[in-house]
C-alpha cells in the first residue's frame, strides 16, 4: 500500500483557508480580481492534496458499499497508538485554537480555553470520547479508547451531561454548549460541529470491525444502544455530515494527527463524498 505524502500540518487548512484571504472592505472589482488569485491558488493546492490522498487510498479507489468500507479498513487500521495519559497532551496539539497557540477549543461548548486547565474540576476540560466508549465497553483501553480522530477536548460539566447518549435532534439547552440540546436519551451538538461528530463517529465504524481484540463497531438508526456496540442515528449523520462539511479546522486536526501521533487519517475528512456511498 502506498502511502500519503507527509503534508505540513497547516496544508490543507491553508488550501480552505484561501478563498476566504480577501479583505472585507475591497472594491467589487478588487473582490473579483483577489477571488480569481485566490481560487487559482486554492485550486493548486487543493490539486496537490488531492494527489497525496489518491497514493494513500489507492487501495479504495473505484470501490463502493461493503467493498470500499472493508478497503478503508485496511488502510487506516495501519496505526501507531497513544497511551491514555498521553491524550491529554495530543489534544493540546490537535485541537489548538488557530487565533490562540494557548488555548484549545472545546468540541460542543465552542470556547476557547487554556490549555493548562485541562483536568476533573468545574470548569476545566477533559477527554470527550465523540463514540461513548460503553457502547462497546472499550474503557479507556489503548485502541478506539485512545484513538485519537474520536476524542475530543470538551467542558467537564457538558462532557457529563452528553454522557453515553446517541446523537439525534431536539431536547432543552445545554448550560456552557450553545446551541447544543440534550434530552433523556440523546444529544446534539452545534450545527459548527455536526458534521465533525459525525465524521468521528463514521471513522470508529470502519477503524473498528471485530479485530484488535475489541467489539465490531456499528452504526445504526436507534438511540438508547447502551452497552451494544452501535451508535445511532445513522440517518442524521448522514445529514450532518452534508450539512456541514470539513473545515479548515478539522482538515488540519486530521493532518496533525497523521502527522505526528497515529499516522492513520480519517477517510471521511478527506472525503465526505465516500459517507453516502458506505451507508
Amino acid at each position: 500500500m502506498k502511502r500519503i505524502s507527509r503534508l505540513t500540518p497547516w496544508a490543507a487548512a491553508l488550501a480552505a483557508a484561501a478563498l476566504f484571504a480577501v479583505p472585507a472592505a475591497a472594491s467589487a472589482g478588487q473582490q473579483r480580481t483577489a477571488d480569481a488569485h485566490a481560487a487559482t491558488a486554492g485550486s493548486a493546492d487543493a490539486h496537490a492534496a488531492s494527489a497525496a490522498y489518491d497514493s494513500y487510498y489507492a487501495a479504495a479507489e473505484g470501490k463502493t458499499g461493503a467493498a470500499l468500507k472493508t478497503a478503508l479498513h485496511n488502510i487506516i487500521k495501519t496505526q501507531s497508538k497513544v497511551t491514555y495519559d498521553g491524550v491529554w497532551n495530543a489534544l493540546k496539539v490537535t485541537d489548538q485554537d488557530p487565533a490562540n497557540p494557548n488555548n484549545v477549543i472545546l468540541v460542543y461548548s465552542g470556547r476557547s480555553q487554556s490549555k493548562n486547565t485541562n483536568g476533573g474540576g468545574v470548569n476545566d476540560w477533559n477527554r470527550e470520547h465523540v463514540w461513548a466508549k460503553s457502547h462497546g465497553d472499550f474503557g479507556t483501553a489503548t485502541g478506539p479508547g485512545t484513538d485519537l480522530h474520536h476524542l475530543r477536548p470538551e467542558d467537564v460539566t457538558v462532557n457529563s451531561t452528553r454522557g453515553n447518549k446517541d446523537f439525534d435532534k431536539g431536547g432543552s439547552p445545554v448550560a456552557e454548549a450553545p446551541g447544543s440540546f440534550t434530552d433523556g436519551d440523546s444529544f446534539e451538538p452545534r450545527d459548527a460541529v455536526k458534521g465533525d461528530v459525525a465524521r468521528m463517529i463514521l471513522y470508529m465504524a470502519v477503524r473498528y470491525d471485530g479485530g484488535d481484540g475489541f467489539a465490531d463497531l456499528e452504526v445504526n438508526d436507534k438511540v438508547n444502544n447502551g452497552s451494544a456496540p452501535a451508535i445511532g442515528r445513522i440517518s442524521l449523520l448522514k445529514q450532518w455530515n452534508q450539512q456541514d462539511p470539513p473545515d479548515a479546522f478539522e482538515q488540519r486536526r486530521n493532518q496533525v494527527i497523521f502527522d505526528t501521533y497515529q499516522h492513520n487519517r480519517n477517510p471521511f475528512v478527506d472525503h465526505p463524498e465516500w459517507v453516502s456511498s458506505i451507508w
